[in-house]
């Protein structure tokens, strides 16, 4: 057993820590330009989807909670477009407004594989597992109190700013219980496979040629032998 000097305590501030390098780690690499967030977080009473566009997603699980975060028009169009022509896509092609369904459905997949990255690395260092629905993303001209239905009995929220590669401004406000998870005894974080790894290791491999099979071929040379030597 630790002594109380050495217990491992993973606490909210943490969990938020986690969250957010799960966010920028994702945006940067899909989008090639470099996203941060601030050195201060703001302790707040209550989240709420703002505009332009707002995302939300409800956790549940080893903990529950409600992650959100709020895009201004331009940090929004910033992302996307950045996102679609690092995958070949060339301007004309992009949509003029944040307010396109195109917009929305892009943002939300970038959520979808913020919120699988962070809920990987909770299995992966807190040996617990989450699940969340999909990212819903909506375009608002006005703000939006969200009522948490995620049985919190002792709610905290956090709030976090970002800046985009353009210095655009977008915010991630997290609700979750008042928790702390203590190690227990040491152990070596679990390696779960990264998804997108496979799934281009599988298209790899069924682009890859197909191989010959010299075994077959054989096979029916020595058949042929056999046949011959009968005499037929």
């Amino acid at each position: 057993m630790k002594s109380p000097e050495e217990t491992v305590v993973f606490g909210t501030e943490d969990l938020l820590s986690s969250l957010c390098n799960s966010v920028t780690r994702v945006l940067t690499v899909a989008t090639q330009s470099q996203i941060r967030y601030s050195g201060m977080i703001q302790r707040i009473t209550r989240t709420c989807l703002k505009p332009d566009i707002g995302c939300f997603v409800l956790f549940d699980g080893g903990f529950s909670g409600l992650v959100i975060i709020n895009f201004s028009a331009q940090a929004a169009m910033e992302l996307y477009s950045n996102y679609l022509l690092n995958m070949g896509l060339s301007k004309s092609d992009l949509a003029s407004s944040y307010t396109s369904d195109e917009v929305s459905n892009v943002m939300g997949e970038l959520m979808n594989q913020v919120v699988g990255d962070f809920t990987g690395k909770v299995h992966r260092e807190l040996h617990t597992h989450i699940t969340q629905n999909q990212p819903k993303m909506l375009v608002l001209n006005k703000q939006v109190m969200l009522s948490v239905d995620a049985n919190l009995d002792q709610p905290e929220a956090r709030r976090v700013t970002f800046y985009t590669g353009a210095n655009n401004i977008f915010y991630l406000e997290l609700a979750i219980d008042k928790t702390e998870f203590v190690k227990l005894y040491d152990f070596e974080a679990q390696d779960i496979p990264d998804p997108d790894a496979l799934i281009a290791q599988a298209h790899a491999q069924a682009a890859a040629p197909a191989a010959p099979a010299p075994a077959a071929a054989n096979a029916a040379s020595d058949t042929d032998d056999l046949l011959r030597s009968l005499g037929m």
